[in-house]
């Protein structure tokens, strides 16, 4: 299976940036993890929040093919511990998923097409949290769930 993190936007923060590389280095020990970074909608002061996530949504849906599992982190999905997140990932690679896109949008969330699109919609935490370090800590529990798959001693419980 390949694993895909579609994100909107660079990051800003070096700090961020390194720990997402570091945990998409150790991702891809156990899968192909591949990070995808669409750009930011430009001129954004004369769109309304709705405009801009449906101008993300069609850079969003550019990017998906015909048969991807497509996940996306919202706030109104469902919530997993990190053990059940590593059996949901276990269940989408036995289920035969050849592409799992994991989908972060921007700051207004996601358009009605990108919604109707998913397959999934899950969530880190009830808390809001900025874009940009979602990537880091989604990045981390996609780790997490390998290791625990794994049965490695990073994950304690």
């Amino acid at each position: 299976m390949t694993l895909e993190l579609l994100v909107i936007g660079k990051t800003d923060s070096t700090e961020v940036a390194a720990l997402v590389e570091m945990y998409a280095r150790r991702v891809n020990r156990y899968c192909r993890f591949a990070i995808t970074t669409l750009p930011d909608v430009r001129d954004t002061r004369k769109l309304t929040a709705r405009q801009q996530a449906a101008a993300e949504g069609t850079a969003i849906l550019r990017q998906l093919a015909e048969g991807d599992y497509v996940v996306l982190l919202d706030e109104r999905g469902e919530e997993l511990r990190s053990v059940e997140f590593a059996a949901w990932i276990q269940r989408r690679m036995n289920s035969g998923v050849k592409r799992l896109v994991i989908v972060i949008g921007g700051p207004y969330g996601f358009s009605d097409e990108v919604y109707a699109r998913s397959d999934a919609r899950l969530s880190l935490s009830r808390m809001t949290f900025s874009h940009q370090i979602v990537r880091a800590i989604f990045a981390e529990q996609l780790y997490r769930a390998f290791t625990i798959l794994n049965h490695e001693p990073y994950h304690h419980e």
